[in-house]
């Protein structure tokens, strides 16, 4: 059996933070006996000495760092643990899985699981990124308790959260920026497209203009964006993840007759919204405020 406590190690951080067995004393609302014994008692127990008298103050030993700096990283574990019993008991769920379309902008995931994590404390996140059809495929499988999609699916309800834009755009050098006036369908069949591939496998499905003849198919964004920069390709590319390109130039927009621009919006869904736990409804919360935050700094 462990010969020690983590009350004791208690007793030992406060008299080291106080100065003092009196202060310590007062912080811990004990008596200072109880603490002077604590503290004898542990190191008996240690056969190490892990205080000594410095002018008015009480400093830990060379041995007291060590051990003590040891018993703090316990200390956090336990507080944690003690944290997250709390929340089990208050009803939190012990773990939330949502899914996310990849079009997100990472700066509202950022905010809201910041926001989460400040509150949520006895919660494990789960986070899948999926794209199109991959956040249908999550809510109709009971995989996810709550998505952001780019549609609703049937059978459930959503809010809108953004709406993205995506461009028409190819490196500098590539040869589309190279014809004189604007360019239509026929003149972008000939050359390379890149598309991003659905990560669902229920109904996947195609978006966008489809009409090359030649198509790279990629399942990350940012790989479909350096693929476009590097002048393999052109491509609707969503504005928030190209702001760094399209203001250095390594990307420009093509000068479509038509189509140039395009918009997509993105919902917050929750599986089953009339039994949603507390740690799933504060996450939808944090994801609204966060979005909404995203399109005031897009709006100025």
């Amino acid at each position: 059996m462990v010969k020690t406590t983590l009350e004791q190690w208690q007793v030992l951080q406060a008299i080291v933070e106080a100065g003092g067995f009196a202060q310590a004393a007062e912080k811990l609302h004990r008596s200072q006996s109880a603490v002077s014994y604590a503290v004898a008692r542990l190191q008996e127990q240690l056969s190490v000495a892990l205080l000594r008298q410095e002018g008015r103050r009480m400093r830990l030993t060379a041995e007291g760092e060590v051990l003590l700096r040891e018993a703090e990283e316990l200390l956090r574990h336990a507080d944690r643990l003690e944290r997250r019993a709390g929340s089990l008991a208050r009803g939190w769920e012990p773990e939330l899985t949502v899914a996310l379309d990849s079009l997100l902008p990472a700066e509202v995931v950022l905010a809201a699981c910041g926001d989460f994590a400040d509150h949520c404390h006895g919660t494990r996140l789960q986070l899948h990124e999926v794209v199109m059809s991959g956040a249908d495929d999550a809510l109709y499988q009971g995989k996810a308790a709550l998505a952001v999609a780019s549609r609703v699916p049937q059978g459930f309800l959503g809010d809108w959260l953004l709406d993205a834009e995506f461009i028409a755009c190819a490196a500098p050098g590539h040869r589309l920026h190279a014809s004189n006036g604007e360019l239509d369908g026929e003149r972008l069949k000939g050359e390379v497209q890149v598309v991003l591939r659905d990560s669902g496998i229920r109904q996947p499905r195609d978006e966008g203009w489809l009409g090359a003849h030649q198509r790279w198919t990629v399942s990350q964004p940012e790989t479909g964006i350096a693929m476009v920069e590097a002048g393999l390709a052109f491509g609707w590319l969503a504005r928030h993840r190209i702001r760094r390109q399209l203001a250095d130039g390594s990307l420009k927009p093509l000068p479509l007759k038509s189509g140039a621009v395009r918009r997509a919006s993105l919902y917050l869904v929750q599986a089953e919204p009339s039994s949603a736990g507390p740690a799933c409804l504060y996450l939808a919360d944090a994801l609204r405020g966060a979005a909404a935050e995203w399109r005031s700094g897009c709006a100025q």
